[in-house]
């Protein structure tokens, strides 16, 4: 349903204060102003965006955004909003100046904005710096308003929505058409806010929408109300706004407004706008809701209204340059949780959890299960004691998973708790990672690693949010992967590929080669308090070496301790996954003393388990089945060489992949994949040197 508005012939009384808008436009346009013409010459500010055209929505957003658990999910032109929120705007400019406090304490771009609590109440979700990320986390949130308000009974979240800002270029993303369709086909609180300026960066809009107009182009979604206007009036933008703010509160489903705004400046400092005829430039200047503002006062107050934005810029100005540069010395701390020190927002740790109670040592009972029953169970018990962890993805509802792993657990706990998703990696972790903000812990599954790809964005996003905010915000979820060949192999399900994650900043990587350790590692993940990466190898779901008894449901294994599957003195072999079975058929075909040390998890790595083996064996073979360059068998390699140089007695080996996709012929797998005989034939030739 579209609804077109248009301004009142006279002025009406809304319940807005004019007054307090005009201010907050006037400082916006002050603190741009302070930075284009002084700040950004003088090279104290690198990255400048303005804001100027578009702000009267933004600061009317704002002032409608009032709830306890209301979020806005921002982008780069987006400071109006937070200073209607209550950022001061001191903070606002030490953010691009680089100084201590500020977004991220010097960390990120000065544009990148998030804020734990504002004085309206609402949250600003961590922004990324890429167009469209913002879309998927924030509908994360607004299903996770419902789940707290329905599931959980938390009065806070009544009436709460989630509202997210973008401009039109970003209507064109994977973002914005996965939050799309989750918030419709799901009815979500969401108030999609799209200020179309007419450009994305130079684009013009026809390259974005045909027609240029993505409310026209949305008429016909079911379960999305749209209103359609103008930017620049202020009666009307209010109107509108009200309105579809007012509808998504009311439980109607999801609204879209858009406002036509002028972009009165270049995308950014660095851009003249060459590229516009002066005509269109003398017509968007003319639009500039500033004017039409200033029309709803006297020349007396508007005079002081100017005197007084200027005098807080000049104040807030000094006050921000006052203050100190970051300290160097912190710059390595928030890659992952600090003991000592939780975050303000995101994951349950800040709600100090009790869980049941937890042991490293197995209580096993006589069920010897498979990798999937194993996973299956724990998943039970953490849904069954911990009420905010939630399970979902494609087909994991009634059909159980397409490798089982989750069959049953949406009949025993509910589609509110297990449920499946469209088809969009990008929309099931940016999903996650908005209910993670919300305190939830969720549990993603992505059918087969190479789907993860259009996800990636938000997988490294997610990973780097709590050191880009300096531990303000924390996203910790969990990613089930499963990976690898099984009986057969092909380039687009058997990946593994797990040292992209090993690299990806903030993720902690588990690869269990076992149940028992599948249980173990699972569990710690999901009481943990950083994102990790579940790998789960296809050829050991069902495999007999793999089987194990059923630990019990306190195991649990630490993240970063390894463990050893065989005992000698001659050689150390370090592998992990599928590739375990392989390294222990070597050692019993050759009846070679080996230390055979499975990783279990390769961020952290046991790096002082593999010292202390071959301080013993001076001897080390690495077996894995990602590809040979580059692969996390040479960061292995790299520590021995460095820091166990003087213990070795022969060169550091590795048995890998080659650099190919995996074949899907079987013979022609069996002859690249790593297998017993051609670890058992590097064994011998290290021995032999």
């Amino acid at each position: 349903m579209s609804k077109t508005a248009t301004a009142p012939k006279k002025k009406k009384e809304t319940a807005i204060d004019w007054k307090e808008i005009a201010l907050k436009m006037l400082i916006s346009r002050a603190m741009d102003d302070l930075e284009e013409n002084k700040l950004v010459p003088e090279k104290k500010v690198l990255y400048q965006f303005s804001a100027r055209g578009h702000e009267l929505g933004q600061l009317i957003l704002a002032h409608l955004l009032d709830k306890p658990k209301d979020s806005a999910s921002a982008y780069y032109r987006s400071r109006p909003l937070m200073i209607g929120l209550g950022l001061s705007v001191e903070d606002a400019l030490s953010a691009p100046l680089t100084r201590s406090g500020g977004y991220s304490d010097g960390r990120d771009i000065g544009v990148v904005c998030n804020m734990p609590k504002s004085d309206r109440g609402c949250v600003v979700l961590p922004m990324a710096g890429d167009v469209g990320a913002q879309y998927t986390p924030a509908v994360g949130w607004a299903q996770s308003i419902e789940y707290h308000a329905k599931t959980l009974k938390n009065k806070e979240y009544k009436d709460s929505i989630a509202a997210i800002l973008g401009g039109d270029a970003s209507v064109a993303t994977n973002g914005f058409w996965s939050a799309l369709t989750i918030a419709t086909t799901q009815k979500l609180p969401v108030l999609f806010y799209i200020e179309d300026n007419g450009y994305g960066i130079s684009v013009t809009s026809e390259y974005q929408t045909p027609g240029k107009n993505i409310a026209e182009n949305l008429a016909s979604f079911k379960n999305l109300d749209i209103w359609d206007g103008s930017g620049t009036d202020p009666e009307e933008a209010f109107k509108l706004l009200k309105a579809g703010t007012d509808h998504v509160r009311s439980r109607k489903g999801p609204a879209l407004v858009r406002l036509t705004v002028p972009r009165l400046n270049g995308h950014s400092y660095q851009d003249n706008q060459a590229y516009k005829d002066e005509k269109l430039v003398k017509k968007e200047q003319a639009n500039d809701p500033l004017k039409a503002m200033k029309k709803m006062f006297s020349d007396k107050e508007w005079k002081a209204l100017e005197k007084e934005a200027q005098k807080i810029v000049d104040k807030s100005a000094e006050a921000a340059l006052n203050r100190p540069l970051p300290d160097a010395s912190k710059i390595k701390k928030y890659v992952f949780s600090e003991p000592d020190e939780v975050q303000e927002i995101g994951g349950i740790r800040p709600s100090n959890p009790e869980f049941p109670a937890s042991s490293e040592e197995p209580n096993p009972d006589k069920r010897r299960i498979n990798i999937g029953e194993a996973i299956n169970l724990a998943l039970d018990y953490e849904l069954k004691t911990n009420p905010k962890v939630l399970v979902f993805g494609e087909d994991v509802g009634m059909k159980g998973g397409v490798h089982a792993v989750t069959m049953g657990l949406q009949t025993k706990y509910g589609q509110d708790r297990v449920f499946d998703t469209s088809l969009s990696e990008e929309g099931i972790i940016g999903r996650a990672v908005g209910m993670a903000y919300a305190g939830l812990m969720p549990v993603a599954e992505i059918q087969f690693r190479k789907y993860a790809d259009p996800a990636m964005e938000q997988l490294n996003n997610c990973g780097t949010t709590r050191w880009r905010t300096a531990n303000r915000f924390a996203a910790p979820i969990v990613v089930r992967m499963p990976g690898g060949f099984a009986k057969v192999g092909d380039p687009w399900h058997s990946v593994t590929n797990e040292v992209m994650f090993a690299h990806a900043i903030g993720w902690q990587v588990a690869f269990p080669s076992n149940a028992q350790d599948a249980v173990g590692l699972i569990r710690s993940a999901m009481r943990s308090d950083n994102p990790t990466m579940f790998f789960e190898h296809r050829n050991l779901n069902d495999n007999r070496y793999a089987r194990r008894p059923y630990p019990g449901d306190e195991f649990v294994v630490p993240f970063g301790k390894a463990n050893l599957l065989r005992e000698g003195s001659d050689i150390t072999l370090v592998t992990w996954g599928a590739m375990c079975e392989a390294c222990e058929g070597a050692v019993d075909e050759t009846r070679i003393s080996a230390d055979v040390i499975d990783l279990r998890t390769i961020m952290p790595w046991d790096k002082e388990a593999v010292l202390n083996s071959i301080k013993k064996t001076n001897k080390c073979l690495i077996v894995h089945e990602d590809a040979m360059t580059a692969g996390f068998g040479a960061e292995i390699a790299a520590v021995l060489a460095s820091e166990g140089f003087s213990h070795l007695d022969a060169p550091v080996e590795r048995i890998a992949m080659p650099d190919i996709p995996l074949p899907h012929n079987v013979p022609l797998m069996e002859s690249v994949v790593p297998n017993a005989e051609r670890i058992a034939e590097k064994m011998k030739e290290i021995l032999a040197f």
